[in-house]
């Protein structure tokens, strides 16, 4: 991939290595033909294959055949799930299934079984190969799985896919709802980018201008694209895909979620929490984070008319009441608020000394903070009319939830991870009750 020259492996400005941790990526039309040369590289003799039921349909049935007809053994195992959830279960049956014998583990699918996948090879350090069968998500190089555990989503070190292969002739193919959902993953790297620069500014937190940069590029040809992908366009489609193989890449390279992820994952993550405890309505992580994107965009906007007042910051951070807001945290989200709710007493955002420091920082670089905004942030409605320019959802109600969650939601995006995101600062600057979401 071409796109990777951007990054200086050993030599980064940023002063840290960046190492590439994926062997191969193979992107084309009819790139699948290449598997059973890319499993016979790693010298293996027996394959562990999994899959669920679509995506069994969509490739796997081809991967097998494949195999077969090179005369490489193999066992399969395909979830009967009508949706396949990524948890603790599920997990357990790819463990349980796994032959012994297998000395190479291949995905076929896209967001839960490449992490099922990628936590399979991980524990039985064997290599890893993802067939995609969807531009769906940004997770197939990363070297985290997002599960769902206790009721609480969590990204849990797992490892990257060794081989990446994505045959646009399976992906141009996939469900439109994950290719817009693919998108929407990749339309939220413009906030991400902008908090990761205003978390260095507040926080000093590690940042790299080569990774930000490489995101940037891959996301400006998708949003250039984006009018032909519901056109199953191979370009289009293409270029989503590379666009969220880069994303894990460089999550990678940064050794930290932070060029893909901010406040609008945590949006999505916290209706997913929902979801779990409640039964209440969760769609696709990418489409829930396109939503995400907006209403993050539409904050930092009128954020843009605010003034930092050190004495109001203060006196709001003065009568924060913890052990209200746990409770309302509790009321929430149900059991999954209990390791947020552990988090703080490590982390202590809520104490009032480090708050200080923080705001006195704020103000100090507020010009510096809105300019970031402004470099980073297109127009709402340039963002709005992009996503609906595929059809996705724009709003809450649109997935099935109502418009009151919000305002609890966004609050509690500040306590999800120990990562400075949007609501954090809002937070700091003690204007946080009073956001419009």
């Amino acid at each position: 991939m071409n796109e990777l020259k951007l990054i200086n492996t050993e030599n980064c400005k940023c002063g840290k290595p960046h190492r590439l941790s994926v062997d191969s990526i193979i992107i084309g039309s009819g790139v699948i033909k290449k598997l059973p040369d890319t499993v016979k590289k790693y010298g293996a003799k027996k394959a562990f294959v999994i899959s669920d039921k679509n995506t069994y349909k969509a490739a796997g049935e081809k991967v097998c055949a494949l195999l077969d007809e090179c005369d490489i053994a193999y066992t399969s195992y395909s979830f009967d799930q009508d949706s396949l959830e990524p948890n603790e279960t599920n997990v357990g049956l790819a463990v349980m299934y796994f032959d012994k014998e297998c000395d190479i583990v291949i995905g076929v699918g896209s967001g839960v079984i490449n992490d099922i996948g990628k936590i399979l090879s991980s524990l039985s350090s064997k290599p890893y190969i993802i067939v995609a069968t969807a531009p769906s998500m940004d997770g197939y190089a990363s070297a985290t799985s997002s599960m769902t555990r206790e009721a609480l989503k969590i990204s849990i070190p797992s490892k990257s896919a060794d081989v990446i292969i994505g045959d646009t002739d399976i992906l141009r193919n996939a469900p439109t709802d994950m290719m817009r959902a693919g998108l929407g993953d990749m339309i939220a790297k413009y906030v991400s980018i902008c908090e990761w620069r205003i978390s260095h500014l507040i926080t000093g937190e590690y940042y790299c201008e080569s990774i930000a940069e490489l995101i940037r590029n891959a996301l400006a040809q998708c949003a250039e694209l984006a009018p032909k992908l519901m056109e199953r366009d191979e370009k289009a489609v293409a270029a989503v895909f590379k666009g969220l193989v880069l994303s894990g890449l460089a999550m990678n390279f940064a050794g930290l979620s932070r060029p893909a992820s901010g406040v609008e994952h945590y949006f999505s993550h916290l209706w997913d929490m929902r979801g779990a405890v409640f039964g209440t309505p969760v769609s696709l992580h990418g489409v829930q984070c396109a939503i995400g994107t907006l209403l993050a965009i539409k904050i930092y906007e009128n954020l843009k008319k605010t003034t930092p007042n050190r004495e109001k910051a203060i006196e709001y951070v003065e009568k924060f009441d913890l052990k209200s807001w746990n409770a309302k945290l509790r009321e929430f989200l149900g059991k999954g608020a209990e390791s947020m709710i552990e988090l703080e007493k490590t982390e202590k955002k809520y104490c009032p000394l480090s708050h200080r420091t923080r705001l006195e920082i704020i103000i100090k670089n507020w010009d510096n903070i809105l300019k970031i905004i402004d470099e980073e942030l297109p127009p709402y409605d340039k963002v709005k009319a992009l996503i609906e320019s595929i059809g996705s959802p724009v709003s809450v109600n649109e997935i099935g939830l109502d418009d009151s969650i919000l305002p609890m939601s966004f609050k509690a995006t500040k306590d999800i991870r120990n990562k400075y995101v949007l609501s954090r600062l809002a937070w700091d600057l003690g204007i946080i009750e009073e956001i419009e979401v």
